[in-house]
């Protein structure tokens, strides 16, 4: 008697790309309501991020092709390689991009210009886009909880590593691509994932961003056209898991559950409120609530220290900042300028050098670790930051933040980033409610012209 066929179970590189390519995330009216908000919410940083001037030297560089792509807050066309790593350097270059906790990262500075870039030799309306960018959210999330939190830890940029297949999960869907070609595309941006964090403070920062955008779009084109590559990115002794996880993988988070609520509404973008790194804004939020609530003389404050999990000041590589570009990686910066100038505005965190009171007082901040918590890792309730100010004599005040609260609307961010534009003031309302392919093509052509933000 014959035994049965049993089918060989599939490999989780063409498990996901079933989802990849199969899932319908317009279904879900919550998913589509936060991908337009996190569209708007990097268009904001985006256009305020196109006066760079390391995107500049990029641009000169590089020079652009001719071709049918928007550079942000530039006249004329360009090739969509060029529109893709440009964009994304913009989008990135003030650190006031989103960032979710599943990635440890920034994926939308990544996704939407590879998105944006693909959009003009398509025939992807508003909804494919925004679905396309539901699923490269999705893909780099899931990824970035099956990789674990070594991966961060040891070194690595998850913005840059997951970024670039996230992008080519995303521009691979927008342009319809069947199963076989979609995990050529992720193996091939997979072999390009590169992205340290030693950068951090630097123009690389930002570069990471645009050039795993640049990277995820040509996996995805070099795969529609034919080229060939590994089908299998995920699976055996060396695939991404394996070279990337420092042995952390916990390779079953990226398909259960997928969708169930999407990645970019549970646990959602956090759009950020402050110009700085993310692991600074519980500290910014506790600091800004006590200036609020008390009359504190920074005269008379003798020692200011921020409490962290293990490994929550993890991104915060700058102690002693020379300017404020430095200063976004440094939490002793960020609560010395909130203690002097009342103020976290962007003015704080730009090519500015550090004032000298500035300076004297954040040597007065030092940094601990509650051995006694949890690491903190991607889960978001890990995440806290206890400060506390001693005064000269011997009082103290203290306030703990364990939750970052963002910004719930960024219609305010984005008129601020703008300034006077006003070609640019109904893009809000058009993201809300575009739908056809001429409302994505009016955004882009929106985009595409010279303004000067304030």
């Amino acid at each position: 008697m014959s035994q049965p066929t049993v089918e060989p179970l599939r490999s989780l590189t063409a498990r996901l790309v079933d989802r990849i390519a199969l899932s319908n995330p317009l279904a879900s009216a919550e998913a589509v309501a936060a991908s337009r908000i996190g569209l708007i919410d990097f268009l904001a940083c985006a256009i305020a991020g196109a006066g760079d001037p390391a995107l500049a030297i990029l641009l000169a560089t590089l020079p652009p092709a001719p071709g049918d792509a928007v550079l942000i807050r530039r006249e004329g066309r360009t090739d969509a390689f060029t529109a893709a790593l440009a964009n994304g350097h913009a989008g990135h270059a003030l650190d006031f991009d989103d960032v979710h906790a599943s990635v440890r990262g920034h994926p939308s500075t990544v996704i939407l210009p590879a998105l944006l870039a693909a959009v003009p030799d398509s025939d992807a309306d508003a909804k494919d886009f925004l679905a396309a960018y539901i699923v490269g959210v999705e893909t780099m999330a899931r990824l970035g909880l099956g990789l674990g939190s070594r991966h961060y830890e040891i070194g690595f940029h998850a913005t840059a590593t997951l970024g670039t297949i996230g992008a080519a999960a995303a521009a691979a869907r927008l342009r319809r691509l069947d199963a076989g070609r979609i995990a050529v595309a992720l193996g091939l941006a997979a072999t390009q994932s590169a992205g340290l964090r030693l950068q951090f403070g630097s123009d690389a920062k930002p570069l990471h961003a645009g050039l795993a955008a640049r990277a995820g779009l040509t996996a995805a084109l070099l795969a529609e056209r034919g080229f060939g590559g590994a089908a299998n990115f995920l699976d055996g002794p060396v695939g991404f898991f394996s070279c990337f996880a420092a042995g952390a993988e916990r390779p079953e988070r990226v398909l259960d559950g997928w969708g169930e609520p999407w990645q970019i509404v549970s646990p959602g973008l956090i759009l950020k409120e402050f110009a700085f790194c993310t692991a600074a804004h519980c500290a910014a939020e506790a600091i800004l609530g006590l200036i609020a609530d008390h009359d504190i003389d920074p005269r008379r404050i003798e020692r200011v220290t921020a409490t962290f999990p293990p490994g929550g000041d993890a991104a915060l590589v700058v102690r002693a900042p020379d300017d404020g570009i430095a200063g976004r990686f440094s939490v002793e910066y960020v609560i010395a300028t909130a203690l002097l100038r009342r103020d976290l505005g962007l003015a704080h965190f730009g090519a500015v050098p550090v004032p000298d009171d500035v300076r004297t007082l954040a040597a007065r901040v030092e940094r601990r670790h509650d051995e006694t918590a949890p690491r903190m890792s991607n889960d978001p309730a890990t995440r806290f930051t206890d400060v506390t100010i001693r005064f000269d004599d011997g009082h103290t005040l203290s306030r703990r933040i364990d939750r970052i609260r963002g910004v719930q609307d960024p219609a305010a961010k984005f008129a601020d980033a703008t300034g006077s534009a006003a070609h640019l003031a109904g893009v809000p309302a058009l993201v809300t409610a575009m739908e056809s392919r001429s409302d994505l093509l009016g955004l882009l052509e929106s985009l595409g012209r010279e303004s000067r933000p304030r």
